[in-house]
């Protein structure tokens, strides 16, 4: 499966080390990150040797061909907003959307009071939390994948 991994690049990366665990977790169910490098030290600067126009139109046609959105939204940023509101309001693509506990009140209340029926949001205390979540849902049972029932469709 082709996986849109959204990670903060501008905003806190505080979370680094959790999300480069969750795009590695998900590398070793046999799913595609089409956006590894936001987990790269690097990330910012190699963005930044793209012209804004490039970034932009690299991200659409990845966020198009993806089949499932996920993000760590601890360090929120107005690009992963932009992504998850992209994919929920023009796609009827599956959206998940993590963050630390402690960092809910800085969290932007759009993304903690989605209710949108393709958002599964999900709170972790610990890095190993995160992780076991996204297994969780993203892992392939006999029937597909796990997240296939989670989240009714509209």
């Amino acid at each position: 499966m082709r996986v849109y991994f959204g990670f903060t690049v501008a905003g806190d990366r505080g979370a680094l080390e959790t999300a480069r665990r969750m795009v590695e977790s998900l590398e070793s169910l046999g799913h595609e990150v089409l956006t590894r490098h936001l987990v790269d030290d690097n990330a910012r600067e190699a963005d930044r040797l793209l012209a804004p126009r490039e970034v932009y139109e690299r991200d659409m046609r990845w966020l198009n061909e993806c089949e499932v959105f996920a993000g760590e939204v601890s360090g929120s940023s107005f690009g992963i907003g932009y992504e998850a509101g992209y994919v929920l309001g023009a796609t009827q693509k599956k959206v998940f959307l993590f963050y630390r506990k402690e960092a809910e009140a800085r969290i932007s209340l759009l993304i903690t009071g989605n209710s949108h029926p393709n958002c599964k949001l999900v709170s972790y205390a610990t890095g190993d939390e995160a992780v076991a979540a996204l297994v969780s849902v993203f892992e392939t049972r006999n029937d597909g994948p796990a997240w296939a029932s989670e989240i009714s469709r509209p």
